[in-house]
């Protein structure tokens, strides 16, 4: 069965306000598989209603003025991604639901909280299960809720208000791919569009052949946060000195394959360490692993590399992990900017998932992001280095520290890959949200 986001808006009479606001008052609501992530009570009526009485038009402005995060943007600690991400933001007088929106790029979480205060008046909201739906269901229901609130400025013979340029501009965008693809760009490192006047994009734009496009998402992903773009490298020929330094390490002709990435399952359907786990899986299966531990030796002969080169000597001061490949032939240079060694062991493993499961452009960077991609990395290296079976086995039933120390210590991991795991196979409570299947399908 499918279930769908559902933005949908009663008729109210509102007897003062600005045109807009008139024209566009009613009962709000936003449900997805028929739970109402915007009930709460009303006490002015002295009940429960599935939504508050706001003016559609200010939660409209807000959907478009940030469109392009809204559908790109992961979990950030930008500066302003609160005022971005949450709808209790939006002001305007009314009291909008305590709902967060935000995208891995695949997939959108819509978590709807209780009001702070028991006792919130004139609207108490009860929250509400978090949902995870395709990213494409949010874009299509915003698709469709935006003509409806148009359409009611339309009838009371309102036209050219700042929703409608703020719209318009969005579906123009949406059309030319050159101007989608920086908006995209723009959104990933926590940009509102056109907003900073700077080289940072231009440069990434310019990056795109030599590193591929898919790999330029995740580098402008790992861009945000404060003064990050500062520190992080952004051109293709940052990553190009920086494998220099350590020169080719690994033969791509060399590395292993999956013989059937078929049996992989679809990111639009499954949270990405759903599909991390399953690329392992098949790795396991396919290199005859057991349930043993994972080598040096074995892990960097997996990658077409020397266990002893690429584990054992520092890669130089970069501030990320990566492999890029050589344009003129099948060898490549493997960066790791970890320090200890299971830190090392866990980013080498994370760009073998990296190359198994993105087979197109050259670059493979493993970043400090949410985004899908950098999800389902971190949840292959966790299973394939400490299959989850047998560390259940290992463990059972007892989830203290003590006991994931010792596991992490069997796997040669950190103690956060161990925990990480258990949060993942549902085994102690997690609060990130990441591990959620669908409530909704597209």
């Amino acid at each position: 069965m499918s279930y769908g986001l559902e933005v949908n808006l009663t008729r109210e009479v509102l007897d003062e306000g600005a045109p807009e606001e008139r024209a566009t008052f009613g009962m709000l609501s936003i449900k997805v598989g028929g739970q109402a992530l915007t009930e709460g009570f009303d006490h002015y009526l002295d009940g429960f209603r599935v939504g508050p009485l706001v003016s559609a038009y200010f939660f409209a402005e807000w959907l478009a003025w940030n469109w392009w995060r809204l559908r790109w943007e992961p979990r950030s600690n930008t500066h302003d991604w609160n005022l971005v991400h949450q709808m209790n933001t939006i002001g305007e007088g009314y009291v909008w639901p305590n709902i967060e929106i935000w995208s891995d790029g695949q997939r959108s979480v819509l978590i709807s909280r209780p009001s702070a205060r028991p006792d919130a008046k004139p609207f108490r909201y009860v929250g509400a299960s978090p949902v995870v739906i395709p990213s494409t269901t949010f874009e299509r229901a915003v698709d469709e809720f935006m003509p409806r609130v148009i359409g009611r400025l339309r009838e009371s013979k309102i036209a050219d208000t700042n929703l409608d340029r703020l719209w318009k501009d969005i579906l123009e965008e949406r059309k030319d791919p050159d101007l989608a693809e920086r908006r995209r760009l723009e959104a990933l490192m926590g940009r509102d569009p056109d907003a900073i006047d700077d080289r940072a994009i231009e440069d990434l734009l310019a990056s795109r052949e030599r590193l591929g496009k898919a790999a330029v998402d995740e580098v402008a992903a790992g861009l945000s946060g404060p003064g990050r773009d500062r520190d992080m490298m952004r051109k293709a020929k940052d990553f190009e000195v920086a494998a220099a330094t350590v020169g080719p390490n690994a033969m791509l002709s060399d590395a292993i394959r999956l013989r059937s990435s078929r049996e992989l399952p679809n990111p639009a359907e499954v949270p990405a360490w759903k599909l991390g786990r399953a690329a392992a899986a098949l790795v396991r299966e396919q290199e005859h692993f057991q349930d043993e531990a994972l080598t040096d030796k074995k892990l960097a002969e997996m990658i077409g590399a020397n266990p002893t080169l690429i584990l054992n000597e520092p890669s130089g001061k970069v501030p990320l992990s990566f492999a890029l490949s050589d344009l003129n032939g099948p060898k490549s240079s493997i960066v790791l900017h970890q320090r200890p060694r299971v830190s090392r062991r866990f980013a080498l493993a994370r760009l073998l998932g990296d190359q198994l499961m993105n087979r197109s452009g050259s670059l493979h960077p493993a970043t400090h992001t949410s985004t899908y991609r950098q999800k389902a990395q971190r949840s292959f290296a966790a299973e394939l280095l400490a299959p989850f079976s047998v560390v259940e086995e290992l463990m059972a039933g007892d989830y203290s520290e003590e006991i994931q120390q010792e596991a992490a210590e069997r796997f040669e991991v950190s103690p956060m890959v161990i925990n990480t795991l258990l949060k993942n196979h549902g085994k102690i409570d997690r609060d990130d949200f990441e591990g959620l299947g669908y409530l909704a399908t597209a």
